[in-house]
């Protein structure tokens, strides 16, 4: 698909762009069901009291009262989908049967990356995994589009279905209007985000940071996934890392719902995710939460962690 000139995006909605990509009818349906939803979360958001449900996550983790109710917004408008057949969430202990079982699509999602960044009011996020097929069966290649949506001054909606990577933002008439077509990240960027504590980071982790400052990228971390990724993403190149660290040296970030996504989007500018030896695109999920370490950003960045990576014995 050829760019959109700048005078053409104002005019360009989320369906009529996937349309003119050549997106397949049902996956296309899809998408749109899923960046609607991201909308009746906004408004939830906004109506939010930041106060926590009182429950764990099934990791042990607390849960605000919006990561319960984004993931009971995003399963209802999925149940009615007629193109889902299971929907596993971080928020949930199993994959939830959604359809028929015969339906072409699984859905995942971190329905609210970030969400104790609520109570400071920076931005959040939602992260969508589309795969073909049941999920005990994803493979290497059967991520067939994923999305991410912010929420900040401005909601945004970076989607891709294998065609490019494409971000769109929310208007003051409730629609997803075409901002940036085909984002290509620079080769190299200069900004690195760094997640874990440098006191239990590995040797030659802590190395390759020290290889970035000598250079010196400058450091821009939130604390949340998506506007971490979305800033790499926006200002075309940078590097996103949350190591092996000691006491988890599989990482913190889950493989199925944040990474794998996350990871198609990036590849699909341009850019690329490994695990320090592995693409992250090229492993196969062993449980639904499997984490796995991450360096996911531009060619330049990524390249330089994998040589300092493989200096592990």
């Amino acid at each position: 698909m050829e760019n959109i000139s700048d005078a053409t995006k104002q005019f360009v909605d989320l369906r009529r762009h996937m349309w003119m990509a050549g997106v397949e009818t049902e996956l296309r349906r899809l998408i749109w069901q899923i960046a609607v939803t991201g909308k009746y979360i906004s408004a939830k958001i906004h109506e939010s009291n930041r106060k926590l449900a009182g429950f764990e996550n099934i990791y042990g983790e607390e849960q605000l009262a919006l990561d319960r109710s984004s993931d009971q917004i995003l399963q209802s408008q999925l149940e009615y989908s007629g193109f889902v057949r299971e929907y596993a969430s971080e928020e949930q202990p199993d994959i939830i049967q959604i359809g028929d079982g015969d339906e072409q699509y699984s859905v995942t999602a971190d329905p609210l990356d970030g969400s104790s960044l609520v109570d400071t009011n920076l931005a959040i996020g939602t992260i969508i995994g589309i795969y073909r097929g049941p999920l005990a069966q994803v493979g290497e290649n059967d991520i067939v589009a994923a999305m991410y949506i912010t929420y900040g001054p401005l909601i945004t909606m970076v989607y891709s279905a294998g065609k490019g990577t494409h971000e769109f933002v929310l208007n003051r008439e409730g629609e997803y209007v075409l901002s940036e077509e085909n984002i290509i990240l620079k080769d190299k960027g200069s900004i690195y985000s760094l997640g874990g504590l440098r006191k239990d980071w590995l040797p030659e982790h802590l190395e390759y940071i020290e290889f970035l400052e000598t250079e010196g990228y400058k450091l821009r971390y939130s604390g949340g996934f998506v506007p971490d990724i979305n800033q790499i993403m926006i200002k075309r190149g940078g590097v996103f890392t949350y190591p092996a660290v000691k006491g988890a040296e599989k990482g913190k970030l889950r493989l199925i719902f944040e990474l794998k996504p996350m990871a198609f989007l990036i590849e699909q500018a341009g850019g690329r995710a490994t695990n320090g030896t592995v693409d992250i695109l090229k492993i196969k999920p062993e449980s639904l939460d499997q984490r796995s370490p991450i360096y996911i950003g531009s060619k330049y960045e990524i390249e330089k962690a994998r040589e300092f990576l493989s200096k592990k014995e």
